[in-house]
């Protein structure tokens, strides 16, 4: 199985914008809604998909092609549990071409891009709130992020 490239990704490189409209999705789409508007329980989800997605993609190197299938079976459904359907997408994408014997290299380039969009508007969204919690409690400025 060939590896996925493993150059530094950066801003830059990933097109801003795309990642910043994955935000709304993951914030006020289907998490929101399966959550029933829980801010605390979509928070803790969120920061469960972080951890989670980025296990799954740091073990897909390390595995068989069954393995790749199952790690990316798997986010493909935390993805769409959160909203984040490029990762779902992609994670789709990838356990086909395990289940038609394509080379994998490119799927898994792509998958990783996506998880790291959905990653930072993780960061993003989890940053502002805690800046509008610390701000609410009257956090002195040099103390807020």
């Amino acid at each position: 199985m060939s590896e996925p490239s493993q150059r530094p990704v950066f801003l830059k490189d990933l097109h801003q914008p795309s990642f910043l409209k994955e935000l709304p999705s993951i914030v006020v789409g289907h998490l929101a809604r399966t959550s029933l508007g829980e801010r605390d329980l979509e928070l803790q989800v969120l920061e469960l998909f972080d951890r989670q997605a980025e296990m799954l993609l740091r073990c897909m190197p390390e595995v068989d092609r069954a393995g790749v299938a199952s790690a990316a079976h798997m986010l493909a459904g935390s993805a769409r549990e959160i909203g984040a359907w490029r990762v779902a997408d992609a994670a789709a994408a990838l356990e086909r071409a395990v289940a038609e014997n394509r080379e994998l290299a490119s799927a898994l380039q792509t998958l990783d891009c996506t998880v790291v969009e959905a990653r930072l508007a993780i960061c993003a969204m989890l940053r502002t709130r805690l800046s509008t919690e610390r701000t609410r409690s009257g956090a002195p400025p040099a103390q807020r992020i």
